[in-house]
């Protein structure tokens, strides 16, 4: 069950749920790919570069090595796995509720009431992949900024039909 889910109030409904897009994941994989190399690079390299005495091998330090840079490649793609699906962004139909973290929780609830306007920013990229930055300003509050989101404009969409009542655009 969903952080959203569990949180609704009474009479309350989830009209819409979105999370971060696929892109968040650009960074990390990237790095986990490097690592990976580097990992097959070292051990190779030295049989081919290092000391050619005879009867020589590969020292188990740079397979340890070799070894390091793996696990950490997977370690910090799965931690921008864990922030990606750790992130739920939803719409009620009283709220929009945004949840970030596992450890460290962040958690924004703007009653749609207070909501003053929602702005969209798309980068280029984003408007093809679908991705790009919502900020909701409550009133008298700072502005909220939901960076890197799926479909931003649906999500935008989707808080402005339920302040207008739930009436869906034609």
């Amino acid at each position: 069950m969903s952080y959203v889910e569990k949180h609704l109030i009474p009479g309350e409904s989830i009209q819409y749920q979105t999370k971060l897009h696929w892109i968040v994941m650009l960074g990390p994989a990237a790095i986990a790919v490097l690592l990976a190399l580097l990992a097959i690079a070292i051990p190779i390299a030295w049989a081919s570069f290092g000391t050619k005495t005879k009867g020589s091998s590969v020292p188990g330090a740079v397979y340890l090595f070799a070894l390091a840079c793996l696990l950490a490649g997977a370690a910090l793609f799965f931690v921008g796995l864990l922030k990606r699906n750790a992130t739920e962004m939803g719409v009620t139909s009283k709220r929009v509720i945004v949840k970030t973290g596992i450890i460290d929780r962040r958690t924004i609830e703007i009653l749609l009431s207070r909501i003053e306007s929602v702005a969209v920013e798309e980068p280029a990229w984003g408007r093809l992949f679908g991705y790009g930055t919502v900020i909701v300003r409550g009133t008298g509050g700072t502005p909220e900024m939901f960076e890197k989101i799926y479909h931003p404009l649906e999500f935008r969409d989707q808080v402005q039909r339920q302040i207008a009542g739930g009436v869906k655009a034609v």
